[in-house]
C-alpha cells in the first residue's frame, strides 16, 4: 500500500490529495475520525489546527514542531488522527478574519480536554479579557480564585492548548513587559500590536 501511495505521490499529487480527502470524509462519516487537522498560514507563521468532534482541541505554532504535536494528540486524545481540513474550515476562517482585523472574538467550539484543574479556570478567565486589553499574571490569578498562584497562571498560559482562540497573549507581566509566550515573544508582540491598532 505504501509503495502505491509513494508512486501516486511522485506521479500525481492531485490524485493523492483527492484520495486523502476521500479517506478523511469516509472516516468522518463512519465515526472513525477522532482528531482532524490542517495548517493555516498567518502573520505569526504556519499554525496547526486540530479538532475533535467536540471542538478545536489544539492550535500549535511552527516552533512547537507540528509532527510532535500530532504525536502528542495521538497519545493524549486518540491515534485516529487524519488530515481533514473540512472539520476546521470555521476555525481557519475565523483566524483569517482575526488577522485581517475583522474579528475580535472567536465563537468556534473549543475542546479543553488537554487542560485540567486550575489551568482550566485560568483558560476560562482568559476568554473574558477583551480584544485590545491586557491583564497581568497577578490579576488573572485573583480572577481565577487563587491570588498567590501567579506562577501557576504563567504555566497555564504556557500550556494553553488553544492559543489565539483562548487569548493567553493578552496576559503580561505586572511591569507591563510582554513576558513569555508559547509561540515566541515576537509572535506575542505581533498579536498585541495587531489588537492595539
Amino acid at each position: 500500500m505504501n509503495d502505491l501511495l509513494e508512486r501516486i505521490a511522485s506521479d500525481d499529487a492531485p490524485t493523492l490529495s483527492r484520495l486523502q480527502a476521500e479517506l478523511a470524509r469516509r472516516a468522518d462519516r463512519a465515526g472513525a475520525l477522532d482528531v482532524a487537522y490542517r495548517t493555516v498560514d498567518s502573520p505569526v507563521g504556519t499554525l496547526l489546527l486540530a479538532a475533535t468532534t467536540d471542538g478545536l482541541v489544539r492550535v500549535a505554532f511552527e516552533g512547537e514542531g507540528h509532527d510532535a504535536v500530532l504525536d502528542e494528540l495521538a497519545r493524549a486524545v486518540s491515534p485516529r488522527v487524519l488530515h481533514a481540513p473540512f472539520r476546521l474550515d470555521a476555525a481557519a476562517l475565523q483566524l483569517d478574519e482575526y488577522f485581517a482585523g475583522d474579528r475580535r472574538t472567536f465563537d468556534v467550539p473549543v475542546d479543553l480536554r488537554l487542560a485540567t484543574g486550575f489551568r482550566r479556570h485560568v483558560l476560562a478567565h482568559l476568554r473574558t479579557i477583551p480584544f485590545g486589553a491586557t491583564e497581568s499574571y497577578a490579576i488573572v490569578a485573583r480572577a481565577a480564585g487563587s491570588p498567590n498562584a501567579v506562577r501557576a497562571v504563567g504555566t497555564a498560559c504556557a500550556l494553553n492548548p488553544v492559543p489565539l482562540v483562548v487569548p493567553c497573549h493578552r496576559v503580561v507581566r505586572s511591569d507591563g513587559t510582554v513576558g513569555q509566550y508559547r509561540g515566541g515573544v515576537d509572535a506575542k508582540r505581533v498579536l498585541l500590536a495587531l489588537e492595539a491598532a
